[in-house]
């Protein structure tokens, strides 16, 4: 079971509304194109897809307010600023940002299977192993 932070849902979020967007998308681990090739290991296999897909259900089943989903929508299917999100909205920039951020957490949570909890992010934590 992958374990989901905030810079892994921000990054595959766009693939959500754009399938063309997948081809953009480098996986962390993987070598370039030009880099010599080895036997692969399956247990560090190419998981963009299943990140894409459990992102997508992600999208539909984590419960969000009407101005979360406004706000994801608008920054990741849109690719708006956070100005231009408070433009539409008709709200301060820190507020379209906030509650933009909130709505990336409660969706990193959700597939962590934790209990998101307003401004604090544990996805962000990061433990030496």
């Amino acid at each position: 079971m992958s374990s989901y932070n905030r810079a892994l849902v921000e990054h595959i979020l766009p693939a959500v509304w754009d399938v063309q967007a997948a081809y953009g998308i480098k996986q962390e681990n993987t070598p370039d194109a030009d880099m010599p090739k080895v036997k692969a290991n399956p247990k560090l296999a190419n998981t963009l897809y299943a990140h894409i897909a459990d992102i997508k259900q992600a999208w539909r089943r984590t419960e969000l307010t009407v101005i979360e989903r406004q706000s994801i929508l608008l920054r990741y299917g849109l690719d708006y600023a956070y100005d231009e999100i408070a433009v539409v909205r008709g709200v301060r920039k820190q507020s379209a940002q906030e509650a933009t951020e909130r709505a990336v957490g409660k969706v990193a949570a959700w597939l962590n299977g934790e209990k998101y909890i307003d401004g604090y992010d544990a996805m962000d934590l990061e433990v030496d192993q």
